[in-house]
């Protein structure tokens, strides 16, 4: 990550902040954020790196894309969690997105705890769990997405359960760096 130019890094931590203001504030990571950060990202590093420039942005972009299409096909996470991150890969590039990805998976599933302990929902969470394992094993049957992040974020009460990843991924962000400047 250390490679990274200043201007990618500081559009990354722009536009993840952003993405998390909004995700906490209206549970919506908007497409005016996350449409134009994939496109800029893919043309920024068309001209700055040529065609290996450009290819590294794609794959960023397809990874942060990827990684997250199965949870959102489950009703697991919202849409535009799903574009941020392929809009932060388009920025970040295949590496250094797989890094913010993982950090920000780990922050996520740490916040997921620290909820349910302060909840004390800890059966209903197991449930949740056990429901989306059966989901995934009917991937093929039953997506479900409508009934479960969009049901959630409707009522007040029910935000509770809702983790807002786009939220996470600038902590994600920020722990990715500082890990590789400590690390690399």
């Amino acid at each position: 990550m250390a490679e990274i130019a200043w201007l990618p890094k500081t559009i990354v931590l722009l536009a993840a902040s952003v993405g998390a203001a909004t995700d906490l504030w209206k549970y919506r990571v908007y497409n005016v954020l996350t449409i134009p950060l994939f496109f800029s990202g893919l043309i920024y590093h068309a001209i700055v790196g040529g065609g290996a420039g450009y290819v590294d942005a794609f794959l960023g972009a397809l990874f942060g894309f990827g990684v997250l299409i199965v949870p959102y096909g489950l009703g697991l996470m919202g849409a535009g969690d799903v574009k941020l991150m392929a809009g932060l890969g388009a920025w970040l590039g295949l590496p250094s997105t797989i890094h913010v990805f993982v950090a920000s998976a780990l922050i996520a599933g740490l916040y997921a705890i620290i909820l349910i302990l302060l909840r004390g929902k800890l059966r209903e969470s197991w449930l949740t769990i056990k429901l989306i394992f059966y989901r995934l094993a009917l991937l093929g049957v039953h997506f479900g997405r409508e009934d479960l992040v969009e049901n959630l974020t409707v009522d007040r009460e029910r935000r509770l359960r809702v983790i807002p990843f786009g939220a996470m991924v600038p902590l994600g962000i920020i722990s990715a760096y500082v890990w590789f400047q400590w690390n690399g």
